[in-house]
Parts: structure tokens; C-alpha cells; sequence
């Protein structure tokens, strides 16, 4: 069929875990907008929802850490975090295998990516889903690049993967959507846990808006890590669904939250239907 949604959004997990030590008013403004682009999302009427995420230690380690993996299975299972600190309970997730290995194989025409039947999702995928897909009624098709441990792949190459993407949707008869999770700017697991970039932030959502393909290639991960923080790399995946989705970028909510430890962004693409 082809790609009918794109959009990205933060997955910190003090998104839920200390939502209850939040500004309320702050919160439920965020919360809100996460909750309306669920309800976009289900407006797409997307038979399966690709989640491109930065997975954190928790699938991968430093012994096997693929650049790029896509899940293939029809079932997944998290938060692999403990429920009550992370603050959603522990769920079975639908995924479909079938599709899976169908994107997969398309994919692996022009870009090698690892595979994986057995996944556990970790905060990435489910602080997203918890508002996307509240009754995890979706099939959902997991993805990782790896934003943790260097070497990192190459912007450009977060680029090519998503247009990859955009080609293997356009290839199978489902109706696609693509979400991207990530920071932006966050320095988490640090003396600096809180502290967000507000000015790079508004800088890179305006790259993304514009779908501005030098300008969200121009970044280095040196710049990026004193800028950003190491959180800040997590940048691939928003460029990756830039790259599937070829449109321009509205922002629905950005603001930093430092309690969340991020700054909180939700944000919608459109879909250019020429671009392959």
C-alpha cells in the first residue's frame, strides 16, 4: 500500500514514571498532545505502526550491537524495566512476523540490518505506545538504531535506512505508519540528568519541519555530544522517518520538562506521496 503516518515524539521515561512529580498543568499540556496524536495515528487507520527507537542496553549490549534491527515476531512483551518504576504495567504487544520479514528483505536490498524474533521492549517503544496505542491493539513492527554505543552509524546512513524504510512500505499491501522516539537534547544517567538545549532543540525541530536534508546531515556527534548531550544522538531516528516521509514537519508540543529529563517534542510529517 504506502506509508499513510509519520510523526516523532520523546520516550523518557520519566514521561510516566514521575509524571506525578510534574507541573500538572505542564504535564497534562504534554500529555495531551502525545494522547491527539494517538488518535491521528488511529485516524491513518495503519495496519501496522513501525517504532524506530534507541534501545537502551536492554536487547543489546557492547558484545552484539548491531547499527541498525528490526523485530520479527508476532508477539513482544515489555516494559522489560520494572512496571511500577517506569510506570506502565507489564503487556503483551501484537507485532506480525510476516510482515516483518517482508519489510526486512526489502530493506536489506539497499541497507543490512539485523533481525531479531525475540524482543523485549523497553521504555523507547513503550512510553510511546502508552499513549499511541493504549489498548496495544496495533501490530507493531520494532526498530533500533544503535544511539548508545560508538561507533555510531553515519547521519547519512540514519538518512538512507529511512528512505529504505519508505520503500519496503511502499511495497507490501498494508497501510503503513512510522513513528520515531527519541530526545531531543537530554543528558540522562549523568550530574547533568535534566538539563535540555532548548535552542537546539527549536533548531532541529526547524531542520525536521523543513525536512532539510544538509542541514540534519550537517550535525557531528562531537558538536552533538556538547550541545545535546549523549542523549542527543538519538537525532537518527527523527531523520530516519524525515528521510521516509519526504514532507514537512509540525510541531504539536515542544517544551522542556527537566523533571522528564528531556525536551518533551511531538511532532507530525506529511507524506510525500512521490518520494520513494
Amino acid at each position: 500500500m504506502s506509508l499513510v503516518f509519520a510523526g516523532i515524539c520523546s520516550h523518557g521515561p520519566g514521561i510516566t514514571g514521575r509524571a506525578a512529580l510534574a507541573d500538572p498543568v505542564i504535564r497534562d499540556e504534554f500529555h495531551a498532545q502525545f494522547r491527539r496524536m494517538g488518535v491521528a495515528l488511529d485516524a491513518a487507520k495503519p495496519d501496522a505502526v513501525i517504532v524506530i527507537a534507541a534501545e537502551h542496553f536492554a536487547n543489546f549490549f557492547m558484545n552484539n550491537m548491531p547499527a541498525y534491527a528490526v523485530g520479527m515476531a508476532d508477539q513482544y512483551e515489555g516494559p522489560i524495566e520494572d512496571p511500577a518504576w517506569l510506570g506502565i504495567a507489564k503487556t503483551k504487544i501484537p507485532g506480525n512476523a510476516e510482515l516483518s520479514k517482508r519489510i526486512i528483505e526489502n530493506v536489506m536490498q539497499t541497507v543490512d540490518v539485523a533481525f531479531s524474533e525475540e524482543w523485549m521492549f523497553d521504555h523507547g517503544i513503550m512510553v510511546p505506545l502508552n499513549f499511541l496505542t493504549p489498548r496495544y491493539d496495533k501490530a507493531i513492527i520494532p526498530v533500533n538504531i544503535n544511539c548508545q554505543g560508538p561507533p555510531l552509524t553515519p547521519l547519512h546512513r540514519a538518512w538512507a535506512f529511512g528512505e529504505a524504510l519508505r520503500r519496503a512500505c511502499d511495497a507490501v499491501p498494508q497501510r503503513m505508519a512510522i513513528v520515531g522516539t527519541g530526545g531531543i537534547s537530554h543528558w540522562p544517567a549523568t550530574p547533568d540528568s535534566g538539563k535540555v538545549n532548548e535552542a537546539w532543540d527549536r533548531d532541529f525541530l526547524r531542520r525536521w519541519c523543513g525536512n532539510d536534508k544538509a542541514a540534519l546531515l550537517d550535525y557531528t556527534d562531537a558538536a552533538t555530544y556538547r550541545d545535546a548531550g549523549q542523549g542527543g544522538f538519538e537525532i537518527r531516528t527523527f531523520i530516519s522517518v524525515a528521510a521516509a516521509a519526504k514532507g514537512q514537519g509540525a510541531v504539536w508540543h515542544y517544551r522542556p520538562i527537566p523533571i522528564f529529563s528531556v525536551g518533551c517534542t511531538i511532532a507530525v510529517m506529511d507524506i510525500d506521496p512521490n518520494a520513494r
